[in-house]
């Protein structure tokens, strides 16, 4: 059983690898203000501990994509963190898919989300910490796969 296919070429692997350091810096960018003030970057809107679990979802997350660590746990927890932004922010606000003036628009998340879900169903590749500690195909849980046939015509 593999949660994530081992036949990932090495350019692919390079491009999850790009693309988990890409997003992974722009998480920590975007978590970097919030984890400062970890239960009150929200004022007093949402409660704390929701806060508290967005701020470390962003910069932990980050930091835990750019090495390729627990990669189902952490592309979920962000998942879970962008529809809610989306939920409770910009969708509220009507705001845009994209805005070409000032003003808030929801492209970014909703990229972050579908980011989040691909790298979820992908992996993060075989330059990362999960598929050092777990093996090539990383996270041996979920999906297992069906023995195979031998055809009786010979």
């Amino acid at each position: 059983m593999r949660f994530y296919p081992s036949n990932l070429t090495a350019g692919q692997s390079f491009a999850l690898l790009l693309l988990r350091l890409v997003v992974g810096t722009a998480f920590i960018l975007h978590g970097w203000p919030k984890i400062q003030k970890p239960t009150s970057w929200m004022g007093d809107a949402v409660p704390g501990i929701f806060q508290l679990a967005a701020a470390l979802a962003e910069f932990g997350g980050g930091i835990a994509l750019i090495v390729g660590f627990l990669t189902p746990v952490v592309t979920l927890a962000l998942a879970i963190n962008m529809s809610v932004a989306l939920m409770m922010v910009h969708f509220p606000k009507n705001e845009p898919f994209v805005r070409s003036g000032p003003g808030g628009d929801f492209e970014l998340p909703l990229v972050y989300l579908a980011l989040m879900v691909a790298l979820f169903a992908i992996g993060p590749g075989r330059y990362s910490l999960d598929a050092r500690l777990w093996g090539r195909s990383a996270h041996p849980v979920l999906v297992s796969r069906a023995p195979m046939r031998r055809s009786s015509a010979a």
